[in-house]
């Protein structure tokens, strides 16, 4: 039986990794904000974001949402951002589309897409993408609830991506939750489309409703409306300001073609 002295030390030794554990690598995370783009704020780089949507079929807007925060961690010193994929997930939901991000702003250049045979290498590969010092963030898609991605890898991964300042997003389906050492999770919904301006029975620009499961960024607010432009995300109370503001244009003599009426009176 173990000396009292050893009970002790165990215990306290256990008290400790339980406070370890219950702690995020950067317990400072909901502090971590750059900026403010219109009404969303955007997590500094370092972080460990779990991204999950209810069905694959919503695998779109869990890659936009990546690659929107993504985009603006990159710089002249980190001009990378890597995508990790199983082949067998490639080959059954496709590979994102260059023309496709580019149309949103994001240089498809700077995507390096690397499809791992099994979990095991996909997992090593996103650890040493985050160790290199010109990776901006890492994108690992996976589809499946993969057993070997447990808590104490979670926790290798947040570890890793504070320690280098490299961001990494894990794009998850369906509605189980595992425990992670994740810092933000996140849970993407479809919602309705915005409004044409000139035709509002048509369906316009997609929107998404963007869910803080798990972490905090901004007091009193874990829900988002989001949609993407060029210019990154736009949020519905930015859509609206916009909607709003008054822009004088010059007045048009006659008549006005449809395809040049965009943005102008409709009483040109």
């Amino acid at each position: 039986m173990p000396s009292p002295d050893r009970q002790q030390r165990i215990a306290a030794l256990r008290d400790r990794i339980a406070d370890i554990e219950r702690k995020p690598a950067l317990a400072e995370a909901r502090a971590l904000v750059r900026e403010d783009v219109a009404g969303f704020p955007l997590p500094a780089g370092g972080l460990l974001q779990e991204v999950f949507t209810d069905e694959r079929r919503h695998a779109g807007a869990v890659l936009g949402f990546a690659l929107a925060q993504a985009r603006s961690l990159l710089s002249r010193q980190r001009p990378a951002v890597i995508y990790l994929q199983l082949v067998k997930d490639a080959q059954e939901m496709g590979l994102p589309y260059g023309p496709g991000v580019l149309s949103f702003g994001f240089d498809p250049d700077a995507l390096v897409l690397v499809r791992a045979a099994n979990m095991m290498e996909l997992l090593w590969a996103a650890e040493e993408a985050l160790a290199c010092k010109a990776v901006a963030a890492v994108v690992a898609d996976i589809a499946g609830h993969a057993k070997i991605l447990d808590f104490t890898v979670s926790r290798r991964l947040s570890m890793r991506a504070a320690s280098r300042g490299c961001s990494i997003f894990l794009l998850r389906y369906g509605l189980l939750r595992e425990a992670s050492a994740a810092h933000l999770r996140w849970r993407l919904v479809p919602t309705s489309s915005a409004r044409k301006r000139f035709d509002p029975l048509a369906p316009g620009a997609p929107r998404w409703r963007a869910q803080l499961e798990k972490g905090v960024l901004r007091k009193q607010q874990t829900e988002w409306l989001l949609g993407w432009t060029k210019d990154g995300f736009t949020t519905r109370d930015a859509a609206r300001r916009h909607a709003n503001r008054i822009v004088a244009q010059p007045a048009l003599p006659g008549a006005v073609p449809a395809h040049l009426a965009d943005r102008l009176p409709e009483t040109a």
